[in-house]
C-alpha cells in the first residue's frame, strides 16, 4: 500500500482493498475532526454539515466523550454483559428509560447498531404479542440487515438484488403533504393517511394478526418527510384500539436532533418501544430499545442480547453525550439552530424556484430541489450538483430522499453562528450558480 498521505493515493489504495460496493459521498479521507468541522490527511477544512449522518450531534472530538473513552479503555473494553455485567450500562438504561417520552416503567437494551436495534425492537414486539405481521411504511428506511432491508421502503441501492426479504412485512403510504399519496391538502384531508391503517387491517393483514407498527417520527433516507402533528396521535390511538404496538425508530430523530431528545415528545405520543442509535455515543457503535416494561420484560432469560451490546467505552461515551446535552444546554441550542435555519431557507426558497418545499423538525431540516414548483418534477441532477459545488467549497453537505433531490441537514448542534454563516452562503452561492 502506497505510504504517501494523499487524498488520491488512499483512493487507489481503497479502488484495491474495499469493497466496491461500498460507496462514499466524497473523495476526501479524514485526519481528525473539532467540532463541525473536518480536516483531510492533505489539511483541507470542511465544515460537517451531514454530522456523519446524524451521528455527531455532540460534535466531533468533544473533550468529555474523548475522556469517557480514555478512561474506560484503561480500565477494560469488553467482559460482555451476559457474562460479567458492569455500571456504566446500567446507568446509562436508567437515563435512557427516564429521557424517552411517556410515564409508563420502561425497560433497555443494548446492541451496536441501529438496524440491530430495530431487529430486536421486532423480536420483542411479535413475542409479546405472540403475533407476525409488521406494517412499515413507504419511503421508509430502517437499516440493512434481513428485517431492516425487509423494512425499509427504496430498492436502489439498499435492496436491489438482495432478496429474498423476511415475510410477514406489510407497507402502507406515509403522510407525505408535499407528495400526498391519496390527492389530498392538509388540514382538509382529515387525515386520510392514519385512517388507511384502518383499511390496511381489512385488504392486507388482519389487526389479529398484526405485532406493530413501525414508523420514523420524520423519515430520514426517505427525504425528512415530517407528518402533522396529530398524524402520530391518530396512529397510536387505532393501534392501541385493536392491540398493535407502535415502535418509533428515532434512530435518527433522537438524542436531540429535532430539539427534542426524542422526537415522539412533540408529537405527543407514548410509544411502546423506542429504538436509538447514531448520535447516542458520539461515533462509538451503540444502539438501544427502550420500552415499556411490561413489554420488555416479557422475553424470556437470554431471548436478546448480543456480544458486543452495551459495550462498556461505548455505554461510557453514551453517558458523556447525556451529560454534554445537560450541561451545554445543546436542546436549546437545537431549537435555536433550527429556527434559523427555517428562516434561512424559507428565504432562499423564495430567491430561487428550484426550492420546491423546506420541511423537517427543528435542526433536522431539509430543502427539496423540484425542475417545476407545478409538476414538482425532481431536480435529481441538480441536487448532485449542489452538493458538488458546497464540497469544492469545503462544506459537505447530503442528499437523500426516494428521488435523490433533497438536502437533508444535519450538522453537529455545536457549529457556531459564524460556521453556520459561512455554509449558507455556500449554498446560496451554489444554488445562484445551478439556476442560471
Amino acid at each position: 500500500m502506497n505510504t504517501v498521505k494523499t487524498n488520491a493515493a488512499l483512493q487507489e489504495a481503497r479502488s484495491k482493498y474495499i469493497a466496491r460496493g461500498i460507496g462514499s459521498a466524497t473523495p476526501c479521507y479524514i485526519s481528525h475532526g473539532k467540532g463541525a468541522l473536518l480536516y483531510d490527511v492533505e489539511g483541507n477544512e470542511y465544515l460537517d454539515l451531514g454530522g456523519g449522518i446524524a451521528v455527531m450531534n455532540v460534535g466531533h472530538s468533544h473533550p468529555k466523550v474523548v475522556k469517557a473513552i480514555k478512561d474506560q479503555a484503561e480500565k477494560f473494553t469488553h467482559t460482555c454483559f451476559m457474562v460479567s455485567p458492569y455500571e456504566s450500562s446500567v446507568k446509562l438504561a436508567e437515563k435512557l428509560c427516564s429521557a424517552v417520552p411517556g410515564d409508563s416503567p420502561k425497560a433497555a437494551m443494548f446492541a451496536n447498531s441501529g438496524a440491530e436495534a430495530v431487529e430486536n425492537a421486532v423480536k420483542i414486539a411479535r413475542y409479546y404479542t405472540q403475533r407476525s405481521g409488521i406494517i412499515a411504511f413507504d419511503n421508509a428506511f430502517h437499516g440493512r440487515t434481513l428485517m431492516g432491508m425487509t423494512l425499509t421502503s427504496k430498492q436502489k441501492p439498499y435492496k436491489f438484488g438482495m432478496g429474498p426479504f423476511a415475510p410477514e412485512v406489510y407497507r402502507m403510504p406515509f403522510a407525505n403533504c408535499y407528495r400526498c399519496p391519496f390527492n389530498k391538502e392538509y388540514p382538509g384531508c382529515d387525515l386520510e393517511c392514519a385512517e388507511h391503517l384502518e383499511y390496511f387491517f381489512i385488504n392486507h393483514v388482519a389487526a389479529e394478526q398484526t405485532a406493530a407498527v413501525v414508523v420514523e417520527p420524520v423519515q430520514g433516507e426517505g427525504g425528512f418527510i415530517c407528518p402533522p402533528r396529530e398524524y402520530f396521535q391518530r396512529l397510536k390511538k387505532i393501534c392501541e384500539a385493536n392491540g398493535v404496538l407502535f415502535i418509533a425508530d428515532e434512530i435518527q430523530t433522537g438524542i436531540g436532533r429535532t430539539g427534542y431528545m426524542f422526537a415522539m415528545e412533540y408529537y405527543g405520543v407514548e410509544a411502546d418501544l423506542t429504538t436509538t442509535a447514531k448520535s447516542l455515543a458520539a461515533g462509538m457503535p451503540l444502539s438501544a430499545v427502550v420500552g415499556k416494561k411490561e413489554i420488555m420484560d416479557s422475553v424470556h432469560a437470554g431471548g436478546i442480547g448480543g456480544t458486543y451490546g452495551g459495550n462498556p467505552v461505548a455505554c461510557q461515551a453514551a453517558l458523556a453525550v447525556l451529560d454534554i446535552f445537560e450541561s451545554e444546554n445543546l436542546l436549546e441550542r437545537s431549537r435555536e439552530l433550527g429556527e434559523r435555519l427555517r428562516d434561512s431557507f424559507l428565504s432562499l426558497q423564495k430567491k430561487y424556484d428550484l426550492i420546491g418545499d423546506v420541511r423537517g423538525l427543528g435542526p433536522m431540516i431539509a430543502m427539496e430541489l423540484v425542475k417545476d414548483r407545478s409538476t414538482k418534477a425532481p431536480a435529481a441532477d441538480e441536487t448532485k450538483a449542489l452538493v458538488s459545488h458546497c464540497y469544492k467549497q469545503g462544506v459537505i453537505i447530503l442528499s437523500c430522499g426516494s428521488y435523490g433531490n433533497v438536502l437533508r441537514f444535519l450538522m453537529p448542534l455545536v457549529i457556531t453562528d459564524e460556521q453556520l454563516d459561512r455554509g449558507l452562503a455556500v449554498i446560496d452561492a451554489g444554488l445562484a450558480a445551478i439556476s442560471q
